[in-house]
Formats: structure tokens, sequence, C-alpha cells
């Protein structure tokens, strides 16, 4: 595996093979493609088979927009993005043939499938000679490469944390080509269009069209429009929904517009200006990212099994409608509602709200977690194998340093902590704006008259909770003693 470029290639066409990497700055195979003087082809495969994930609706949406701003960039460089549809091997191997390249680079990434799936197609491709090389990119850290004093992976964020901040000095990031050099016949190249990635009857992406800017000048502007507006002041505002106060970047990642060398270095840039503690938690943000990979590549099975294998003897209760409910925001508890819709309508969801409607789906309503997983991979934008399982195990009580099981979020109190003048609630929840402060996170205990004159009907223009919070929680705490009587 290479972090640099290598020392030579051979003379003849390279193919950089583009995948979670969709930029031209910070890009290292595309830097050494550059730099080696051959002709450069990049290609970009739509893998879309039954071993990977596929991606769900809102990412289809996101990856069109961002394989376009992609052949924009590449074009001013000099070179045509070739665009493929099938088996990655049999495609390499066919534009290898056809064009007399020598050379595939790309860039890692680390979901186990795709690991595997590399690992076979370098395998293969060396067979008949060609070079081939990898770097990274993707993460800070290489997640095999890091380990405990005893010599296993992390289990806990706090140490893994700590050891990175003490051993890692993530490397500067790397500016994009100046120019490539294209190669001198045209390419046969599937349509973009064609791929029909985009919705269509009905086109449900207007929300998220409305929010988003794919790509990586979009990336880049999200990241000063966070520096300058929401860094400081980070720690302590994070955790309100109300408000623009975190950085929004994780579709940028996911889709590798940007990379974390590239947002480690650039608040290094603004540490004089913002506070020490609003900068150092943002850094512990990113880094749970690296952790929920050393996660994903050192307990692969992370995706659809429980890491706490005790949870496998849970009682979850069979979905039914209120899976459906809790999908549509239509439970009845304003602050789960607010999410669940913000995340239908714009592709995203924020923190701390994803943490109160994973609690409620999994603990008030007792759905497996991987229900609430399935949901989100379809409709976040920033939809990540690692981050988004590691994240609802963690909130399930299931997964590496979780929650505790009896953490039951209290999504009426939670509402009143975080959203207290209700701009989250009213703004996606507009039915209940006119509620007084008071009870816009407990619509049923308004009297009647306040009901009235703010317009609500519950029941109608409202649902009443689908369950009621003393006793859901009891349910659930009954359930857990359940669990660990069977597993005594």
């Amino acid at each position: 595996m290479q972090d640099h470029p290598p020392a030579r290639l051979p003379e003849a066409p390279v193919i950089v093979w583009f995948r979670s990497d969709l930029r031209t700055r910070d890009n290292l195979a595309l830097l050494a493609a550059a730099e080696s003087g051959n002709p450069v082809i990049p290609l970009f495969v739509l893998e879309d088979d039954k071993r990977t994930i596929p991606l769900g609706g809102a990412q289809r949406w996101w990856l069109h927009n961002s394989l376009g701003r992609l052949a924009e960039s590449l074009d001013r460089l000099g070179a045509r993005l070739v665009l493929k549809r099938g088996d990655p091997l049999h495609i390499l191997e066919t534009l290898i043939a056809d064009t007399g390249a020598k050379a595939v680079l790309w860039n890692r990434r680390h979901a186990p499938a795709q690991m595997r799936r590399d690992a076979a197609i370098k395998a293969g491709l060396r067979v008949n000679g060609t070079t081939v090389e990898s770097f990274s990119g993707q993460l800070l850290h290489e997640p095999t490469r890091m380990k405990t004093g005893s010599g296993g992976p992390y289990r806990v964020y706090t140490p893994f944390w700590r050891a990175f901040s003490e051993t890692h000095h993530p490397r500067p990031p790397a500016d994009a080509p100046e120019r490539l050099v294209a190669f001198d016949r045209a390419i046969d190249s599937e349509a973009l269009g064609d791929w029909t990635l985009l919705p269509a009857r009905p086109d449900w992406a207007g929300g998220i069209a409305a929010e988003w800017t794919p790509g990586e000048a979009g990336a880049r502007a999200r990241l000063g429009r966070f520096h300058e507006e929401a860094l400081s002041g980070y720690a302590e505002k994070r955790d309100f929904p109300g408000g623009v106060y975190t950085s929004k970047l994780s579709p940028h990642l996911a889709f590798g517009e940007i990379t974390p060398f590239q947002i480690w270095h650039a608040t290094e840039a603004v540490r004089e200006a913002a506070p020490a503690r609003d900068l150092t938690t943002f850094r512990k943000e990113l880094v749970w990212r690296e952790f929920s990979y050393h996660l994903l590549v050192n307990f692969p099975g992370l995706p659809c099994e429980n890491y706490n294998a005790g949870f496998d003897n849970f009682p979850w209760r069979a979905p039914g409608p209120n899976l459906e409910t809790w999908q549509r925001g239509k439970t009845g508890y304003p602050i789960v509602d607010a999410g669940m819709r913000e995340l239908w309508q714009t592709g995203w969801m924020h923190n701390r709200v994803r943490m109160v409607v994973g609690s409620f789906l999994v603990k008030h309503l007792l759905i497996d977690w991987r229900h609430g997983e399935a949901w989100f991979r379809d409709t976040l934008v920033d939809a990540d194998p690692a981050s988004n399982t590691a994240s609802w195990q963690w909130i399930a009580g299931s997964g590496a340093d979780a929650a505790p099981y009896f953490r039951i979020f209290n999504p009426i109190l939670q509402g009143e902590k975080f959203d207290p003048r209700g701009a989250y609630v009213r703004h996606f929840v507009p039915e209940l704006s006119n509620l007084p402060d008071k009870y816009l996170h407990k619509p049923w205990a308004a009297p009647v008259s306040v009901l009235e004159n703010a317009g609500v009907k519950l029941g109608e223009t409202y649902p009443r909770p689908v369950v009621e919070h003393q006793g859901a929680r009891d349910r659930a705490l009954a359930a857990y003693q359940q669990m660990k009587g069977k597993a005594a």
C-alpha cells in the first residue's frame, strides 16, 4: 500500500479508478497519475450488484450530481471522466486491453465487502502484469494498524481518542494536479442520465436539492461557512437543532468530495480564532467517524450482527404499523416527528435528534435497530457504512462502548432542553406552530382551549402519542431484564 506517489509508473496510460473519492484536491491516486506524465484515464464504475451495499435513494441523487461536478473538474484539468456500469474487474480488464494502460491507481475504501473486492481485483490485475497501487484519503488512520497495548483493536472510544490524539499527526492535504495528460483516443462512456439515479414520478428530491450542493466546490464552501459561522461556540451549541450550529460536512465526507485531512488542517488554520474547547470537540466528532471505521474493519459483522451477542436474545416486537408511523414522523412526539420529517425533506438529520429518534424506535417501540439502520441508509445523504451502523448499535445498547440500554431518552425532556423555543419543531411540524412553548413538546397536555386557539385537533391535525412514555419505558426495561435472564 502506498501513501505517497510511487517512484515510477510504466510509460503507458494510467487508469485512476474513482470510488468514494469524488474530488481532484487531496486525491493522491490522481496526483500520482498526473506526476507520472502519462496519459490519465479517469474512471467511475457503478457497482450495481449484490456483493456491495446498494446506495439508498438519497445517495443516488447525490451521486448523480457529484459525478457531474467531478466530470467538469476533470475536463478543466484536461481529461474526460469515463463512466461504466457493471463488474469492476471485467471493466478494468477490458479498458486495459482497449487502451494499453499498464497501471491502475485508486484510493482505499474501508467497508469490509469493498476491501475484499479491492483485494481480489488487485490480485487479478497483477497476475496479468498490471501495476496496481492504492493510497490513503478516506481516513486519518489505517484501522488494521492502530492497536491497543495488548495488540488488539480498540473497543472503547475514549482510549481510542487519547491514543489517536497522542500518536497521529495527519499529513497536510495535497493540491490538485495542475493538469492531466489526456488519452489520445475517445473511449466509449455511458451517459450519466441513463443510470436513472435521479427520482422521477414523483421527484421527491426538491427539499434535498434546496438544502445541498453536491461536489467538491460545495464541500469547500460548506467548510468555509462552518468556520465563519458555527465553529466558535460549537461545543455548547451543537446539540441544539434549531440553528445552524454543526458543520454538515458528513455527506461530502461520505462521497469523498472532501477529506478528513483537509478538514483537520483547516481547523488547524483557525486555531487562534476558535476557542480550544470548540476545536477539540469538533475534532472528537471527526475522530468518532474514525472509531466507527476502526470497529467496522475489525468487527466486519457489525452492519448486521449485534456486537454484544447478548442482544441476540432481545425480545424485539414485530415492526408492524409502528415502523411506518415512525418513518413518516407521525408518532405524536414532536421532537421525534420533526427529526423524521427533516430526514425525509432534506436527506439529513441533526445528530442530537438522531439519538432521540433512534432511542424512540428501539426502546419506546421495541423495534430492532436494524430496521432503523436500513431506513437511514435509504434516506440519508450522508449514509455511511461505518458511522450509521456503529451509531445505531450505540443507541440500541448492543454496540461497542454503547450507551447503557437503560438510558432511555425522554422525548419530551429532550425537546424542552434542546429546542426550548421550538424553532426546530415549528419548522418541521408546522401544524403545531401556534402552540405556546409550554405545550409544544407535549401537546396532549394542553388544555382544550389552548389547542383550539392553536388550531390543533389531536388525532386529526396531529396524532396522539403512539405510546405513553412512562409505560413504554417500563416495558423496555422489562424486555432488557428478560434478555439478561435468557443469557444467565
